[in-house]
């Protein structure tokens, strides 16, 4: 199966795999990752690591998506993100891309902190993010017929199904892995449901943005 090109896919993910490369090489992942991971309990206290060097909170949504725990987690993501980003990049564009992307980080951060704020756990990784991006790519290229039920248009009804069964594997993931993997350490499932659900929501307006109809000059 031949990808189309997706120039800000293979971008984010060169930049992502350079910024780990230079944290693994140099030991720096663990430091990186109190700095600039997203920390849930510095939304409620700004002063938490005053001091150090960090990254300011409201960036770090952002930030963690740079860093990564090791090479099973890097490789997965990037993996997810290239297969479904550049398949999604062909039909939303360069900035929608981007958008969903960006808007996909704050959205399972945001999550992610609604579950526990008082937590001092960093969140790394680029895991809700990509969340973000599956969600269009099932959307677009799912070959499942689903039908109206009732006032629930055959759309409402698709992005409905897609949520629920997402959140039903996320959760299953969680329980499977009780405490965490040894390398990835304990999963953001929240994460992972919230960049989730902020794809669904936001891939028809961006469809509808990028073939919105222009006026034509007259002459």
């Amino acid at each position: 199966m031949k990808l189309p090109a997706g120039r800000l896919t293979n971008g984010i993910g060169a930049i992502t795999i350079a910024a780990f490369l230079l944290l693994y090489l140099t030991g720096q992942v663990d430091n990186a990752a109190i700095v600039g991971g997203f920390i849930p309990a510095r939304l409620g206290d700004p002063a938490l690591l005053d001091g150090m060097a960090a990254v300011p909170a409201w960036l770090t949504p952002l930030s963690c998506t740079f860093i990564h725990a090791g090479w099973l987690h890097i490789g997965f993501n990037m993996l997810m993100l290239l297969f479904c980003g550049r398949q999604v990049e062909h039909v939303l564009g360069w900035a929608g891309t981007l958008a969903l992307y960006v808007v996909g980080a704050y959205g399972a951060c945001l999550a992610q902190w609604a579950i526990d704020p008082g937590s001092t756990n960093p969140m790394v990784g680029a895991s809700g993010a990509i969340s973000a991006i599956i969600a269009p790519y099932a959307l677009l290229y799912s070959q499942q017929q689903v039908r109206a039920i009732g006032p629930l248009s055959a759309n409402l009804v698709r992005v409905l199904w897609l949520a629920g069964a997402w959140i039903a594997v996320q959760l299953m993931i969680g329980l499977a892995s009780g405490a965490g993997m040894s390398e990835l350490g304990q999963i953001a499932i929240a994460a992972h449901i919230g960049g989730f659900l902020v794809g669904l929501a936001l891939t028809r307006p961006l469809l509808r943005w990028r073939f919105r109809k222009k006026p034509r000059a007259v002459h």
